[in-house]
């Protein structure tokens, strides 16, 4: 009998991470992967649009959570995905990240005695004010098999007392599912779409609360995007919560005076790489795109005052920017003047090959 994982997911950035173990279950056949959608990102077209691009099998069971607080999100999740686990009692349950989902199916699991692996385990910002923090480091406490990207992971684990015997570097499945997308996303026709030129723009994300929930920090952040969008168009797939804020803070009429400044509604995996690999540079405050641009060679600016995510920084092309206009612009301009040449490597094993390791790892348990 193979053995039984049940996999979860529930953000748009899981699907990246599930996407690579669900497909080396099927090739090697010794686990049977059970797929949970807990519906925490619950955008039906965007969600189709990933599984379909990224050829995941549809989901076994969407528990439809839907949007809330923190508090009633996870316990909402909780409450709907503790009777699938009493029914399947899978050897295992494996989370990845650290959205509302991980750790919230993560708490189900071990208080029911199944065995909770964590993929992307002993990332840390040292930054408590993100949600995301909490889930990780709470996650990683209760979890029997931790799954490390990389080498910092690793020794933020061991002066947190997990056992070694627990821990596993194996690579990172984000960039499995980038290198084996690369081919398909050349193919994508946004650039034309978009009238852009490779390398004649640029890239924006921005959906942390700490960035688009405080209208002085936003109207900074905006200030800084107006003097780049005056050099090469910046171009921006707005997250829904950002795209409110915007509006609810007055914005609307300091963006129609920025015409390269040019608003996109979310757009799918493939297009979005597409975007990002032929891009002059990306302007960020996502954790994933820290590592993705990493891994295509584009600088990259994090804005944020930490990451998770150091091995970025210390051998990628990111580098952590201030919130400040002044700061944003110094970077900015010293990307495009070409002022500091950053050498970058690609850190170890991030070779498209995290997921084999981890699925290896779980068959002989």
């Amino acid at each position: 009998m193979p053995l039984e994982v049940i996999c979860v997911c529930g953000a748009r950035p899981n699907f990246m991470k599930i996407a690579p173990l669900l497909a080396e279950f099927a090739r090697r056949g010794e686990i049977h992967g059970y797929l949970v959608h807990t519906g925490q990102h619950y955008d039906e077209r965007m969600s189709k649009l990933f599984f379909d691009e990224l050829e995941i099998p549809r989901p076994d069971v969407n528990l439809e959570v839907g949007s809330a607080s923190h508090a009633q999100q996870t316990a909402e999740i909780m409450k709907r995905f503790e009777p699938v686990l009493l029914e399947r009692m899978p050897d295992y349950v494996l989370v990845v990240g650290d959205v509302n989902s991980t750790i919230a199916c993560g708490l189900v699991a071990v208080k029911l005695g199944v065995r909770l692996a964590h993929v992307e385990a002993g990332l840390r910002s040292f930054d408590r004010t993100m949600p995301e923090e909490i889930n990780r480091i709470l996650t990683d406490q209760i979890s029997d098999l931790l799954f490390v990207t990389e080498p910092s992971g690793v020794e933020n684990l061991k002066r947190e007392g997990v056992a070694d015997s627990k821990v596993f570097l194996v690579g990172n499945v984000m960039i499995d599912t980038l290198l084996a997308n690369r081919k398909r996303a050349d193919k994508s026709t946004i650039l034309q779409d978009l009238a852009l030129e490779p390398k004649g723009y640029a890239v924006l994300t921005l959906h942390r609360p700490s960035n688009v929930d405080d209208p002085e920090v936003l109207a900074a952040l905006l200030e800084a995007f107006d003097q780049i969008q005056r050099d090469m168009p910046l171009i921006f797939p707005v997250h829904p919560r950002t795209r409110k804020n915007l509006s609810r803070f007055g914005f609307d009429t300091r963006l129609k005076e920025m015409p390269n400044f040019r608003l996109l509604e979310p757009v799918g995996y493939l297009d979005f790489l597409k975007l990002m690999a032929e891009s002059r540079l990306v302007l960020t405050d996502s954790g994933g795109m820290q590592e993705e641009t990493t891994i295509l060679g584009i600088p990259c600016m994090t804005l944020r005052e930490s990451t998770e995510r150091p091995i970025t920084v210390e051998q990628g092309t990111n580098r952590l920017v201030h919130l400040r206009t002044e700061d944003i612009f110094k970077h900015y301009r010293q990307i495009i003047d070409a002022a500091d040449k950053r050498s970058h490597s690609c850190p170890e094993l991030w070779d498209g090959k995290a997921a084999q390791r981890i699925v290896s790892i779980l068959a002989q348990t």
